[in-house]
């Protein structure tokens, strides 16, 4: 059992799986050996198996006061080398098959650099000994420092083990560089040169230095003397002045070296640079190292890249290996990605592929070490894990031709196996792998000739070569005839041809390769040589191109192109044709329009450019993508192309450049893609017939829609789009009737659906106009017909005509019938209108009316006047008689309305039972770390985020580094830390919200030591309570208004947790949950929050309508067919919206079966069944009631949903093809658009709303809050007496100590009333910690949604709370608010129970200090590492630093020390200027 839990522990501890090993801490630094892997963590040394297990640790490592600096194997004497700066320094050498048994120890050694220096350590053999190069600087202090020793390995050297010095000399390298940082060195072992590699910075300027010295030299003086040096230069685009990683490329005659360089510009996307040099041949010195006593060494030397190879924004490391005359490079990224790179022999590279991606943004470490026993695997760490990835995927290549295509020079075919593989995995068969030159040349290529017997052969040539002869055949045909058999058809690995007759076939050569089973098959286009510059006095480049690429042979002397004379070697088109290319305009690219496309792609981009005639296609291609996209290209000319952009899988940026026909790149654009447009709505939503009305999309990412087709007649419109007010919108089209619509966004080759309905409406109908002179103006009247049409100015076009002379009429306004427009200084009448609406155009003609006419009119006026008079006295005495009738019978109805609200108002107080919760299931507590941070921090900004530290978390920011601990040393210094306070508190720009925050700060950072907050938190409080401002004692503690206040809450918190959950915890729950319940039991209106049954007159609704309980049997959709579950009873009310009912039902849900339904609210809908159908029940539709512009939301009534009805719950992401609305409640303007039961407040006619109209007193419904408050009485009081109650007749041990605590500062303070104490206890308990439980439980529960409404009725239960602390008798009387008067009678009973329960605590037995120790330990234990106590440090930092003034002279002020002055000084010293290592 013992040995089973051991082995738990440890897989806890570290995982390993699948090549991969997680040490649960910060990697500082591993090393390969010849049979060992040996990992450097923060606290461990591990000695591993090259499979990553494990075979030893040592433990007593710690890298805060223990730290290894330099781990170097020495295979050759069995023995491992570690070296640290504990106690000035010090080496011990290991077994290296067993690091638990130290051979040798020594103390003093100034060897190892420090924490934060980046140094080399490495073997280095001569001619007759081994020594160990260090290379670090040893002192910062002098003008000329050593930098680089060669240290004994061995007792029987001179001077013994670790010396650096021989006989009458300490031989070195020194420098006059600032600033040192060494970042590689090695030795290459056919010369015993030794490389040491690093980057200086002298004044502010970085440079990368080479240093070689010959190792075959016997002496350390004489190998030091032959020291060359240069300055490695990166790049001709930009500089990049800092070494990063680097690797040494295996090579026999040169040393080809790799290297990583930095802009230090981590915004650029090329900000690191990968480039090649050869430094074999350096023979030059620079100023800034020599010889230890040499006195000048001042000779410039540059060495510059032979071939810069990959660039991107976060390369991190470099490993190389050679394969024949390819060079394989691997390159770790600091996002965690693993990156393979083919270089040839003339360094081109191929595609980047990427062998591993971390799951986040983990950087790989800048050293990567092969597998010494298999080469096909790396090494790599990444922060707190070791990983052995495989550098070679060859078995995902199923076919040859695939194989090929990889361009790896580390797989090949392998014909017995038939699978693609390594080498070394195919033996005793042949293996068919990539040529040299592959690069360069396609798969298949072909030549043509022509012999003089008229008959043309053709040669075709196999891009591969193998370890041996496979069996190897060509197949050459045209549509179906076979062109060669016997003797015209030669086939040799990896060559064929084919001989036929001079007749050139029109439909192409279908040329198939077999290799053994493997069939390559590609079309070959034959073009008749001689004719391609027959005809052209001047060849030009693109002809030679032309001339190649179709197998022909090309005379470099002549300039001709003719056929080719049997098989020739196959020419490079860029070498072949590079005398042509001076005279050939190369494409160049000037703008894309667009350029910023959606993932789906765009059709018909413009691109602007010169000498864009010879483009044949447009290629696309990622950073790392291996296989461009390429668009063909459409009305090529001179300085213009058209092109389609294809769909990407991701966003992101790509590189875009213009193909010729050499096939070679030209131009490098930069293409976007984004995310899709998303259409939220249309404005306006209909057009008349004759179109032309301009229509605006609303949504995001628009600019990138082409067109917006209109269904279902499939007419696509263009969309037109403005940058700068990120507008969209078309016009619409002509159509013939009215009818309904659907649009759609077309977005590339894919449209985005706009789920908006749009209309046709008739056209305008206009039926006149008269004239108005307006001072110098002529005001137009124009008469229409009302329609849906909503015109706008804009869209109305006028011009007035008289004579044969036109005005332009200014559209002033539009009514429903009327459009008003004014001409400026317009003649005095006109003959006619021209009217324009879109496409839609009218002319209106003047009608001049006769004399007789007006009289006629006048006339009838008249009469029309008398007769309305005489009707009007005769309705005005009806009327009043009406009146008064109606009057007597609304008084009537109102009396009955009141006496029936008063009644049912006292059956509800004499009825109400408290039957309020069935199950509530298992209660969800938050966990400590989430309730404490809610505590901490209520307001939920970033800092909370921040400081919780979650399970597996694995970020940097976690760990407690130097900085922070020398200053989480300082804060556990008494004197500094009340100064700290002290200060802080006495600035008047530290507010209230930066003391709490500072009080949190303090209590994250100190609360793996309780004990010790605790005491601070005396002190304070000692002092707070001294000072000369509380001369009042009984306002102490009432408010939050200093640090210490705030840590009391705190203290108070973290203390009482355990408490809350087992006692109050289950009262509290149940509170909330029979308060909900009640509050849904009668109307509540979903606008404005307020219920009919509540606890808080404000939120008391007083326009109930009458409502019914209906019984609903609820089923639920199961799986994607029509299952459907057993029905579950839910209580709904008439008057209740669809949005309640949802709710409704998921809380009965919760309620019956203890647990959450399985689906959100938003992601439900409900259905009806009517006459055997379902109807889907949405909260807005068609059918909706409108006041004015106020819109009723859907209730059950609305939808005549009975007693009994089935209800159906949906998830219309399963049941397709149902679809949803989303919730009114999103739209920002909800409670001015939507009303439910609370009445608008606007003029309208209430005449079929009877209801409505009823009076409504709102005393009348106060009898509801009693109502409620019987409902819930008894969960109160439980809550209440579980607060106050004693378990075990002992209190909380928190507050029997602190209530004590209170008491002896009451002694010491000689206060004798004992009111104070009462008030002190209970401002120090209820006041700060219950009351904010009581009024927050969403604190302490999770998935607790807190409403307004909920809060204000939580609010007065908080408010009976402490009036039942108070010792003060208040008077009520009829003006006293109601949650004074609702709790009235029961708060005497409960203030006998409080002073009961502070008597009770104050008898108890005392809490030992040991108790109070013991308690407070297994807290701080309980909840260690739940907090991110080093984001807390350096958060707290950030007010040290802004008062550093300020609190160093409080602590001159209080005689402080010097040391803890010191100690100040030096953290603000390590805040300011520690740098980060290159292993953080």
């Amino acid at each position: 059992m013992r040995g089973y839990l051991l082995g738990v522990i440890v897989f806890l501890k570290y995982c390993i799986c699948d090549d991969v090993v997680d040490f649960g801490e910060d990697i500082k630094d591993f090393v390969v050996g010849t049979s060992k892997l040996f990992v450097l963590t923060e606290n461990r040394l591990y000695q591993m198996r090259h499979d990553l297990s494990e075979e030893k640790k040592k433990k007593d490592i710690n890298n805060s006061t223990h730290p290894i600096n330099i781990l170097v194997p020495f295979d050759n004497n069995g023995t491992l080398i570690t070296c640290g700066t504990y106690e000035h320094g010090y080496c011990e050498v290991l077994d290296i098959n067993d690091i638990t048994n130290s051979i040798y120890f020594e103390s003093k050694l100034f060897m190892g650099p420090k924490e934060t220096e980046k140094s080399i350590a490495f073997i280095a053999s001569t001619s007759s000994s081994r020594y160990l190069l260090v290379g670090k600087k040893l002192d910062q202090s002098t003008s000329q420092s050593p930098v680089v020793t060669l240290r004994n390995t061995v007792q029987t050297q001179f001077g013994g083990i670790f010396s650096y010095s021989e006989e009458g000399s300490d031989p070195a390298i020194q420098t006059t560089a600032r600033d040192v940082e060494f970042v590689d060195g090695f030795q290459r072992a056919s010369s015993l040169d030794l490389y040491l590699f690093l980057n200086t910075k002298t004044d502010s300027e970085w440079k990368v230095h080479v240093l070689r010295m010959d190792g075959s030299k016997s002496k350390k003086s004489e190998i030091f003397r032959s020291l060359k040096s240069a300055v490695i230069k990166c790049c001709s685009d930009k500089a990049r002045p800092v070494l990063v990683s680097s690797a040494v490329i295996p090579s026999e005659k040169t040393v080809i070296w790799a290297g990583v360089f930095s802009a230090q510009d981590q915004q650029d996307p090329e900000n690191t640079a990968l480039a090649l040099y050869d430094i074999s041949r350096i023979q030059g010195r620079v100023k800034e190292f020599c010889t230890q006593g040499e006195k000048t060494c001042s000779s410039e030397s540059d060495l510059q890249p032979l071939s810069v190879v990959f660039k991107s924004s976060s390369m991190s490391s470099v490993a190389a290996v050679r394969n024949g005359s390819w060079i394989v490079l691997f390159m770790g990224n600091s996002d965690g990605q693993l990156i393979k790179l083919v270089l040839d022999e003339n360094y081109t590279p191929s595609c980047p592929t990427v062998l591993y991606k971390s799951d986040d943004e983990r950087a790989v470490f800048p050293r990567m070490h092969f597998d010494p026993v298999d080469s096909k695997y790396i090494y790599i760490a990444l922060r707190k894990q070791i990983r052995r990835v495989s550098v070679v995927r060859c078995a995902k290549y199923n076919t040859l031709k695939d194989c090929r295509s990889a361009l790896d020079p580390l797989c090949g075919w392998c014909v017995n196996t038939q699978r693609c593989s390594t080498h070394d995995e195919c033996s005793n068969s042949s293996w068919v792998s990539i040529p040299k030159d592959s690069l360069q040349t396609e798969l298949l290529s072909f030549q043509v000739a022509q012999k003089p017997s008229t008959q043309i052969t053709l040669h075709l040539a196999l891009s591969l070569e193998s370890t041996g002869n496979p069996a190897f055949s060509c197949v050459f045909s045209s549509g179906s005839v076979n062109l060669c058999n016997g003797s015209d058809l030669t086939a040799v690995f990896p060559n064929c041809s084919c001989t036929f007759s001079n007749q050139l076939p029109n439909t192409g050569v279908s040329a198939t390769v077999t290799v053994e089973d493997q069939k390559i098959t590609k079309m070959l286009i034959l073009t008749n040589c001689s004719s391609i510059t027959d005809n052209s006095p001047n060849v030009s480049y693109t002809q030679c191109v032309q001339c190649i690429s179709s197998g022909c042979h090309w005379s470099s002397s002549s300039k001709r192109c003719g056929w080719t004379q049997g098989r020739e070697p196959q020419l490079n088109i860029q070498d072949a044709c590079k005398d042509l290319l001076s005279e050939y305009k190369e494409p160049e690219i000037l703008s894309l329009e667009p350029h910023k496309v959606s993932f789906n792609g765009r059709n018909n981009v413009l691109l602007r450019g010169r000498n864009l005639d010879s483009v044949t296609k447009i290629r696309i291609q990622g950073d790392l993508g291996c296989i461009a996209k390429e668009s063909p290209v459409f009305d090529p000319s001179s300085d213009t192309l058209v092109f389609n952009i294809p769909p990407s899988e991701s966003k992101g940026t790509v590189k875009m450049c213009v193909v010729t026909p050499d096939n070679r790149c030209h131009g490098n654009s930069i293409i976007t893609y984004s995310s899709q447009p998303r259409c939220t709505g249309v404005q306006p939503r209909n057009s008349w017939r004759s179109g032309g009305r301009k229509i605006h999309v609303q949504g995001t990412n628009m600019e990138y829609v082409e067109s917006v087709i209109v269904q279902p007649s499939n007419i696509f419109l263009k969309s037109q789009y403005d940058a700068s007010s990120r507008d969209m919108w078309f016009y619409s089209h002509r159509i013939e009737g009215s009818d309904h619509f659907t649009l759609s966004l077309m977005v590339g080759n894919s449209t985005e659906a706009c789920d908006h309905d749009f209309s046709y409406e008739p056209d305008p109908v206009f039926t006149g106009f008269t004239t108005l002179q307006v001072a110098n103006d002529l005001q137009v009247n124009i008469q229409k017909k009302a329609d849906k049409l909503n015109l706008n100015i804009s869209e109305v076009k006028v011009a007035g005509l008289h004579g044969d002379k036109g005005y332009q009429c200014v559209v002033e306004r539009i009514e429903s019938n009327a459009v008003i427009c004014k001409i400026k200084a317009g003649p005095g009448a006109l003959d006619s209108l021209n009217i324009s609406i879109g496409h839609f155009y009218v002319k209106q003609t003047f009608e001049s009316p006769s004399g007789m006419k007006y009289f006629s009119i006048l006339v009838v006026l008249i009469v029309i006047i008398i007769l309305g008079a005489v009707v009007g006295v005769i309705v005005h005495r009806k009327s009043q008689k009406q009146m008064s009738k109606k009057m007597n019978d609304q008084l009537e109805l109102m009396e009955s309305n009141i006496r029936r609200d008063i009644r049912q108002g006292f059956v509800d107080l004499q009825t109400e039972k408290s039957d309020l919760i069935d199950n509530v299931g298992a209660i969800p507590f938050l966990d400590y770390k989430h309730f404490a941070s809610r505590i901490f921090f209520p307001e939920a900004g970033t800092l909370t985020a921040v400081m919780i530290r979650d399970i597996g978390e694995d970020s940097e920011q976690t760990t407690v580094d130097e900085k922070c601990l020398a200053f989480a040393e300082l804060i556990r210094d008494k004197q500094f830390l009340s100064c700290f306070v002290h200060a802080l508190e006495e600035q008047k720009n530290f507010s209230i919200k930066d003391k709490c925050t500072v009080a949190s700060l303090l209590t994250l950072a100190l609360h793996g030591d309780l004990l010790y907050l605790t005491e601070i938190m005396e002190d304070l409080l000692q002092s707070l309570m001294d000072q000369s401002s509380n001369a009042n004692p009984k306002l102490l503690l009432r408010r939050t208004e200093s640090i210490v206040e705030k840590l009391l809450t705190n203290w108070m918190s973290i203390c009482l947790y355990g408490f809350l959950r087992e006692s109050v915890g289950q009262p509290l729950f149940l509170l909330v949950s029979a308060l909900t319940q009640q509050i849904s039991k009668g109307p509540v209106d979903s606008v404005t929050e307020k219920a009919l049954y509540t606890l808080s007159e404000d939120w008391l609704l007083c326009q109930a309508q009458d409502f019914e309980p209906l019984k609903l049997k609820v089923v639920f959709a199961v799986g994607t067919g029509e299952e459907i579950s057993e029905s579950l009873e839910v209580i709904a009310l008439t008057c209740d919206t669809i949005q309640q009912v949802k709710e409704k039902i998921l809380q009965t849900f919760q309620r019956k079966f203890g647990f959450r339904y399985t689906q959100q609210i938003r992601d439900i809908e409900i259905e009806y069944e009517k006459e055997g159908k379902f109807v889907m029940l949405q909260e807005v539709d068609d059918t909706s009631e409108i006041r004015g512009h106020v819109t009723m939301l859907n209730t059950l009534k609305h939808y005549q949903v009975g007693d009994g009805a089935c209800i159906k719950v949906i998830t219309p992401k399963i049941h397709a093809p149902l679809k949803t609305q989303n919730s009114v409640k999103d739209d920002k303007n909800f409670s001015i658009k939507y009303f439910h039961l609370v009445d608008p407040d606007i003029d309208t006619d209430l005449s079929n709303h009877p209801e409505k109209k009823a009076l409504k007193i709102k005393e009348m419904y106060l009898i509801k809050l009693l109502s409620t408050k019987v409902a819930v009485h008894s969960f109160v009081e439980n809550l209440f007496k579980s607060i106050w109650g004693l378990p075990n007749n002992k209190a909380p041990l928190a507050v029997k100590y602190f209530f004590d605590f209170l008491d002896e500062q009451a002694e010491r303070k000689k206060i004798t009333d004992p009111d104070v104490l009462h008030i002190w206890k209970t401002n120090s308990l209820p006041l700060r910690f219950w009351v904010n439980i009581l009024k927050n439980p969403d604190f302490v529960f999770s998935d607790m949604e807190k409403s307004p409404h909920l809060d204000g009725c939580l609010s007065v239960i908080a408010q009976a709370f402490m009036d039942s602390f108070s010792l003060t008798d208040t008077h009520l009387d009829k003006h006293s608010p109601t949650n004074k008067l609702l709790y009235g009678k029961d708060i005497p009973q409960y203030k006998q129970e409080v002073k009961s329960y502070y008597k009770l605590v104050k008898d108890q037995t005392s809490i030992s200090s040991q108790e109070l120790k013991t308690f407070l330990q297994e807290e701080s234990k309980k909840h260690q590492n739940e907090f991110n106590e080093s984001a807390a440090l350096r958060e707290l930092y950030k007010y040290m630093q802004r008062y550093f003034t300020e609190i160093f002279q409080k602590l001159e002020q209080t005689d402080a020390p010097s040391n803890l002055k010191e100690n100040m000084h030096r953290v603000k010293e390590l805040f300011d200027n520690m740098k980060r290592s290159g292993w953080n």
